[in-house]
């Protein structure tokens, strides 16, 4: 059975240690001055800077080797009667955000030249941006598999393919991968095996 093509960027799934994921998570802020639309799922890194009420600003993580994550949007602070599936662009919004270093998200790879295999599990590789959906307000971010190697300045750690039913080694398999450049641990990355 052919892994289905759903991207949605990182997911929280459970902490290192095993343990379920509690649905954790902290209040940013993005300005209006922020053009560039975020969906449930887009890797975000703090901006530097806050709200007039000492909330920390974020945007959108940029793609590619170098570039830290602070963590994973996992939802939008309503602004009128009705929540949004996804923050437009240059609209104010606070977002909320899954930045706990020790966090595990399931993540599709892009299969683009090929597929990862088992033998990339340890490994480090980037995200790779894509378009989120509006419809379902999941992000278009996927694994960056041209990018598999033991690179310290890679974005994330390939930590296992995740074990469902639905899912195997091949084209668009879903990943569990950890952040190899966090913003809230300090380190800058470490080498894969």
């Amino acid at each position: 059975m052919a892994n289905s093509n759903a991207p949605m960027g990182l997911l929280p799934v459970r902490y290192r240690n095993g343990a379920p994921w509690n649905g954790q998570s902290r209040r940013y802020y993005v300005p209006a001055t922020d053009a560039t639309a975020l969906f449930v799922g887009d890797p975000v890194i703090i901006a530097g800077d806050g709200d007039t009420n000492g909330v920390p600003t974020a945007t959108r993580a940029t793609a590619g080797a170098t570039n830290r994550i602070t963590g994973v949007v996992i939802g939008f602070e309503p602004t009128g009667p009705f929540p949004l599936k996804y923050r437009p662009a240059s609209t104010a919004m606070y977002i909320y955000v899954a930045d706990d270093p020790a966090l595990l998200f399931e993540m599709q790879e892009n299969s683009t030249p090929s597929a990862l295999a088992s033998t990339n599990i340890g490994q480090n590789v980037n995200v790779v941006a894509g378009t989120g959906s509006t419809a379902t307000g999941f992000s278009g971010f996927q694994i960056d598999s041209n990018t598999a190697a033991t690179t310290a300045t890679l974005q994330l750690r390939l930590i296992a393919v995740q074990q469902r039913i639905d899912n195997a080694i091949g084209a668009n398999a879903k990943w569990l991968v950890a952040i190899n450049l966090p913003t809230e641990t300090g380190a800058a990355g470490s080498t894969g095996v």
